[in-house]
């Protein structure tokens, strides 16, 4: 029997509002995990530039940085945090690029789960939780073409590549159930 790992390190891949960070809020109380976020060094940079956190400026430096200092730049922080954490289990809740599992992948805790969840309601809850100041305002026509930045064109595929599956279109309590289960599972 295979020897289960000492920590879980678990990426979330999904498209634009599928329920990533509701996800990664849940492990986070229910099962201690700790949340490590591909966003949050490129939100650090676009506040120390005084840059609005719209998601075209975070894709446009997130593209950036990878072109200039290599594809796998954030991976190799990210993969970094997530080995050092204490926590038993670590949630990364915005993959989005092969490029940012590169240096996990070959962990053996790591895991990779898809989010799925209906366009329309993807679009009704971004324009509802205003994560990112442009998304209060956000069009129909806006968010269909937001999918279409470079950070968000292989989300698709790369969730292909997901041994394990999240269906976001039920409600938090379905939600729940499913996350429970696939710990349950994973453990």
């Amino acid at each position: 029997m295979p020897k289960k790992p000492k920590k879980l390190i678990l990426g979330l891949v999904g498209e634009i509002a599928s329920g990533k960070d509701t996800v990664a809020a849940y492990l986070t109380k229910k099962y201690q995990a700790q949340t490590i976020s591909f966003s949050q060094p490129i939100r650090d940079i676009l506040d120390r530039a005084y840059l609005p956190q719209t998601r075209e400026n975070m894709s446009k430096l997130g593209h950036g940085l990878r072109g200039e200092f290599g594809q796998d730049m954030l991976s190799k922080v990210i993969a970094e945090e997530a080995k050092c954490s204490k926590a038993k289990i670590v949630v990364l809740p915005n993959v989005r690029l092969e490029s940012d599992i590169v240096h996990l992948s070959h962990e053996p805790g790591f895991r990779l789960v898809r989010i799925d969840c209906e366009t329309k309601t993807r679009f009704a809850r971004l324009t509802a939780r205003r994560q990112n100041p442009d998304d209060k305002n956000k069009t129909w026509s806006q968010f269909l073409a937001d999918a279409k930045l470079y950070t968000e064109r292989h989300i698709r595929r790369l969730g292909k590549e997901a041994k394990y599956n999240l269906d976001n279109n039920n409600g938090k309590p379905q939600l729940y159930q499913q996350i429970d289960e696939l710990i349950k599972k994973i453990k």
